[in-house]
């Protein structure tokens, strides 16, 4: 059931009263364990009557909140409060929103995430509201770009960003870096030119991780000292469903001197490959990499990959070989091909049929058993299936002949082979 709204919305206030109210918790709890219901005079002019000691994680996502109401109850009832989310809320006011932060002294985790703040515009003085907040969460807010760079100043030890579903295609350099962000989260944007994914080194230099799935990314450029310079701690990159389509692109990865997790899924350089071919090749291209599309890679299977690495580029010209395909060859030599062995079972078999002075070359089904046979050779030797005995002679066996006298047990089960013998012995009355 949806919450009831009125014209002007509803207040943070009025959302925790209603959640949080002593009716709907009537019970005090030990410690840890939820809502704590104090008895006490509550505030002058308070709705309350009882005191609330909120949870420490406050969920408010989807109750049509729009403002803050009083701040001396927010920040009554939220002190400890460190963890809020309000997403799909109606918040479409920088001040509302400050107010809600700037009263929660404790926060470090506050969530935005699917309210309409396209075209709303952060002052300055209210930005330094969200100055104790370590992780923030934008995505789908359709936030300015300048927005974000403006709360990237103002909180200065900010260590994880979502801006999701924005739809950026380019991004501004900041002047001012944010020194602690360690995890940037910007998949399902519209960033194709990698000379905007540059500037996230400039402004984010202790970027640890970089997750930009869904972004149309059409290839890495810069050499190997820049991208040294610009990104000297990344430890983990996800480019699932990027546009990459050249192995130089792959190969630029070795560049970034900490890198060791990769996800490199849905892109199109790797669709005309198997499952299989993909992540060998993969994992030979990328020696320093630990971790492969979410997989450990061990030691054997990082060897088998770039043995077959190797062999996958045997037949390649010279001039079309990649770089990692020499320093392979100086690892392991110039590898010969696999021998292929077919190991399904035969399905036919050429052989003599003998009986008496008649001897008759048959082409066989392996799959069919000894009374299929005996039909099969009943227009061969002029004998009815009950007048016959059948004997198998292995041409390479020092054995005498072995007689098949189970109707139901299949030839390829004798190791039938070309040029084997079956003899036809009519028996006696």
């Amino acid at each position: 059931m949806e919450p009831p709204e009125d014209r002007e919305g509803r207040s943070f206030v009025e959302v925790i009263n209603e959640k949080y109210s002593p009716e709907n918790f009537p019970y005090r709890r030990g410690p840890g364990m939820g809502v704590v219901v104090v008895p006490t005079a509550g505030l002058q002019g308070s709705p309350m009557k009882d005191r609330l000691n909120l949870p420490c994680v406050l969920v408010l996502n989807g109750c049509g909140i729009t403002k803050a109401g009083d701040q001396a109850e927010i920040a009554a009832f939220c002190a400890h409060v460190m963890e809020l989310d309000l997403s799909h809320n109606n918040l479409q006011d920088w001040h509302e929103i400050s107010k809600i932060a700037s009263s929660i002294p404790n926060l470090e985790f506050l969530n935005l995430s699917s309210n309409p703040l396209a075209g709303t515009t952060l002052e300055p003085q209210c930005a330094e509201a969200f100055s104790r907040v370590r992780r923030l969460v934008l995505n789908n807010t359709q936030i300015s770009w300048d927005t974000v760079m403006l709360l990237t100043q103002n909180i200065p030890e900010l260590e994880e960003l979502f801006l999701c579903l924005n739809e950026y295609s380019s991004v501004s350099a900041s002047s001012v870096a944010c020194p602690t962000l360690r995890l940037l989260h910007i998949t399902d944007n519209s960033l194709q030119d990698w000379a905007e994914v540059c500037k996230f080194g400039s402004m984010f230099p202790s970027l640890d991780t970089l997750i930009m799935a869904n972004n149309n990314l059409a290839s890495i450029q810069d050499n190997k000292d820049i991208l040294a310079r610009l990104f000297p701690n990344l430890r983990s990159i996800n480019l699932n469903n990027s546009g990459l389509n050249r192995w130089e692109d792959i190969e630029k990865l070795n560049f970034f001197p900490k890198l060791e997790e990769v996800r490199l899924q849905g892109i199109p350089l790797l669709q005309a490959y198997t499952n299989a071919e993909r992540r060998n090749l993969m994992i030979a291209q990328l020696p320093s990499v630990s971790h492969l599309n979410g997989s450990v890679v061990t030691d054997s299977e990082r060897e088998d990959a770039e043995r077959f690495f190797i062999r996958h580029y045997l037949d390649c010209p010279e001039k079309e070989l990649p770089f990692r395909y020499h320093s392979l060859v100086t690892k392991y030599g110039k590898l010969e091909p696999l021998a292929e062995i077919d190991l399904r079972p035969r399905c036919r078999a050429q052989v003599e049929v003998h009986c008496e002075e008649k001897v008759e070359q048959l082409c066989i089904r392996l799959d069919q058993t000894v009374a299929e046979l005996k039909k099969q050779l009943t227009t061969v030797v002029q004998l009815s299936t009950n007048s016959m005995r059948l004997y198998y002679i292995d041409k390479d066996s020092a054995f005498g002949p072995e007689e098949l006298k189970y109707n139901n047990r299949a030839l390829h089960s004798y190791s039938i082979q070309d040029g084997d013998e079956i003899l036809v012995v009519p028996k006696t009355k």
